[in-house]
């Protein structure tokens, strides 16, 4: 059994999380911008399905990105010099929401409901959720947003219309945020794409430490002033 959150923004040690599966800590609750930071700062993110209960998260490992970590293949610094794009940031939250939250392929449904779309929503009106958008002939062909506090950048999901448009968005991303004082960044769960570009795999003890130190390492505001326009070296 998993403890269902009442209206107390304290959430159960994340010690206390179940091994099968893997890192659920609790239920209920709400997503309040006051208990999503609240989860965040602690390591824990709301992940459930449209017909079930608020399910609240905090894997035995996570999927990190560290500064020096990145990589970038030579494929990718090909496509990097020869396309012609723009990168921007928090100019089409809401719609890169939206194209994150639509189905893929065999997948049939999307964990981004519109009560996820909604919290999340608030916020980036609040200042702590954030988009990366790739544009390619005036047309948004791919993104990324998740939430910054501190020193950290916890990435939620990405989308490409154009390939390689969400390849180009994250590395944009963690080369601008790393530049600029964000010491991780958190990808969440595991995958094959990902350690392409430089993931790893960290306990959740060691991830909750960090997460701890670079809460006290507040970003400027200035960060999220970029555009990067990129015309193709001739």
């Amino acid at each position: 059994m998993i403890p269902w959150l009442g209206r107390s923004l304290q959430f159960p040690p994340v010690s206390l999380a179940l091994a099968e599966p893997d890192g659920l800590l609790a239920a209920g609750g709400d997503l309040s911008v006051a208990r999503l930071l609240a989860g965040y700062a602690h390591g824990i993110f709301p992940w459930f399905s449209p017909d079930d209960p608020i399910l609240w998260w905090s894997p035995s490992q996570r999927m990190v990105v560290e500064p020096g970590a990145l990589k970038v293949s030579r494929s990718m610094a090909k496509v990097l010099r020869n396309r012609r794009y723009r990168v921007t940031i928090d100019r089409a939250f809401g719609a890169v929401m939206l194209e994150c939250a639509a189905p893929r392929d065999e997948q049939g449904g999307t964990w981004i409901t519109a009560e996820m779309i909604a919290a999340y929503t608030e916020l980036h009106r609040q200042g702590y959720a954030h988009s990366f958008e790739v544009w390619m002939d005036d047309e948004l062909a791919g993104g990324l947003y998740g939430v910054a506090i501190g020193g950290m950048f916890y990435g939620e999901s990405m989308f490409h219309r154009q390939r390689d448009a969400s390849k180009i968005a994250f590395v944009h991303m963690a080369q601008h945020l790393f530049a600029r004082g964000v010491g991780l960044i958190d990808c969440q769960m595991p995958t094959a794409h990902l350690a392409s570009l430089g993931a790893r795999l960290i306990g959740r003890e060691p991830f909750v430490a960090r997460v701890q130190q670079l809460l006290r390492s507040p970003l400027p505001d200035t960060v999220w002033d970029y555009v990067y326009d990129h015309e193709p070296s001739r």
